[in-house]
């Protein structure tokens, strides 16, 4: 039975992919989960008709590759989504929703399996998504996973580095200013002991 699946199914395939399946799977699984709507004719020539105006914003070449590399490389995705306290998600965000964000904010078409994402985002944060543009031509799109009505905490500042602390002197007497470089001030003891002693006389006294 055709199905097309309106999320991504895990081990069956991505969003917007007509895929083949049990009968019993698609009408005991699929269906009552709102996970994939039937594959009617009228259904599926729509898809096509948008999968072919996607194509025409596809790199075709590495200069056009180059450009669109440019262009992404500026790009920041955001996305809300409902989350718990602990930051973890109710959901996920997934290469196709990705792609798709990309669609709507560059009109840029990026096959879903050039996003190299190893799992599905599950947490709040900050990510850099690599995502082939061309062939040997990668990009990394700066994303936002925030929570629904909030924002993300500021990124940790680069703790700044301590000044070193002053040394206190104390302040110059007149005499250190006064005296010439090299000289040494004597100090009050040895500037009595310089002092000229008093002269002895032999007048005995009256």
């Amino acid at each position: 039975m055709e199905v097309i699946l309106v999320k991504d199914v895990e081990n069956v395939g991505l969003r917007g992919e007509v895929v083949n399946v049990a009968r019993g799977y698609a009408r005991n699984y699929l269906l009552p989960r709102r996970l994939a709507e039937l594959a009617t004719a009228a259904r599926v020539a729509e898809l096509k008709r948008r999968d072919a105006e996607r194509a025409r914003h596809e790199a075709r070449t590495f200069e056009q590759g180059q450009q669109i590399a440019e262009l992404l490389g500026k790009t920041v995705l955001r996305f809300e989504v409902k989350a718990g306290p602990t930051g973890a998600l109710f959901g996920s965000v997934t290469s196709t929703d990705i792609a798709d964000e990309l669609w709507r904010a560059r009109k840029v078409r990026v096959d879903r399996r050039k996003i190299d994402l190893e799992e599905s985002i599950k947490r709040v944060g900050r990510y850099e998504v690599p995502v082939e543009v061309f062939t040997d031509l990668t990009v990394e799109v700066k994303t936002l996973v925030v929570p629904e009505g909030g924002e993300l905490p500021p990124e940790d500042p680069v703790a700044a580095t301590p000044e070193d602390p002053v040394t206190e002197t104390a302040p110059e007497t007149s005499d250190e200013r006064d005296a010439e470089p090299g000289e040494e001030t004597p100090s009050s003891d040895t500037v009595q002991d310089l002092a000229p002693p008093t002269a002895e006389t032999d007048e005995e006294p009256r």
